[in-house]
């Protein structure tokens, strides 16, 4: 049988604040029926900036949190023969999360430069973890050449803004429509592009799975695609790896998100759809609902 894991994420009031928005999310991940191992790997975070009141005469808590809190999603689908490719994703994974910790101020607003700072950010995270790759496989000659893709979605005061290599995909439900806020980095996707081949070829196509731009990799370096959208009440994102998007399409996994608003109902129903249809790769993605307060 395959492995089955899961997470939710439901964002929470601090003492006193009334945030305007409020998030829930829920991601799984499954080995699927074919491949040996799951080299998938997922994360739903929550940012904010907390104050620890070591003494004070103030009659106050001695944990005050920040009324702004941000929101970090990340699908991963590792590559690479061995154990290379679990290591490459998680190892990815971890650093944008450490990375996003440190560097990103999710308490200040994004929109005073129109997001330029953000923007910036997310693309240095993606190539901290891309320089994290190369020095670990440095030092292990059997993960060599190890890479991933790389989809993250952050989340703050009602802008969505998403850095992505690879061909994971995020897409935005809005008003019973799925529409996709991510370029395929694959050679197919760039004969489409090119129009050197029909859109409605690329999914039988021998060079559909080719990635042309990923985190490590045999080659150092990434090139970090930035999309940017202004949520509304009532959207949900999804991110997701190809072990969904080439199982079941977009009209199917627009019309679950119709019949099922809750995220975590959702994901349920779209995994086992995707293993009903073979269960052919690892199978991950999260789904992330907003809602203004």
């Amino acid at each position: 049988m395959p492995t089955l894991s899961a997470a939710r994420s439901d964002h929470y009031r601090p003492l006193g604040a009334a945030p305007a928005w409020t998030i829930h999310a829920f991601g799984l991940t499954d080995t699927g029926y074919v491949r040996r191992r799951n080299e998938d790997h997922f994360l739903i975070a929550e940012l904010s900036k907390t104050l620890h009141a070591q003494q004070t005469s103030l009659q106050q808590p001695d944990v005050m949190e920040a009324h702004d809190h941000g929101h970090l999603l990340i699908v991963a689908d590792g590559m690479g023969g061995h154990v290379g490719g679990e290591v490459a994703s998680r190892l990815a994974t971890e650093k944008v999360q450490e990375f996003m910790l440190d560097a990103v101020k999710w308490f200040t607003d994004p929109l005073a430069n129109d997001g330029d700072e953000v923007i910036v950010k997310l693309q240095d995270a993606l190539k901290a973890a891309d320089a994290e790759i190369t020095r670990a496989a440095e030092k292990r000659p059997k993960l060599q050449g190890m890479g991933t893709t790389l989809t993250l979605a952050f989340f703050l005061r009602g802008e969505l803004y998403i850095a992505h290599a690879g061909d994971s995909r995020a897409s935005l439900f809005r008003h019973g429509h799925l529409a996709r806020l991510t370029l395929d980095h694959t050679l197919a996707a760039e004969m489409v592009r090119r129009g050197e081949l029909a859109p409605e070829k690329v999914a039988t196509h021998r060079l559909r799975h080719v990635v042309t731009n990923i985190i490590g990799g045999p080659t150092p370096g990434v090139f970090a695609e930035i999309a940017h959208a202004t949520v509304e009440a009532g959207d949900r994102l999804l991110l997701c790896t190809d072990g969904l998007s080439d199982m079941v399409p977009d009209a199917d996994v627009a019309e679950i998100l119709r019949e099922h608003a809750d995220p975590e109902d959702a994901c349920h129903v779209l995994m086992a759809d995707a293993l009903d249809r073979g269960g052919n790769d690892n199978v991950t993605f999260v789904i992330a609902a907003f809602e203004s307060e």
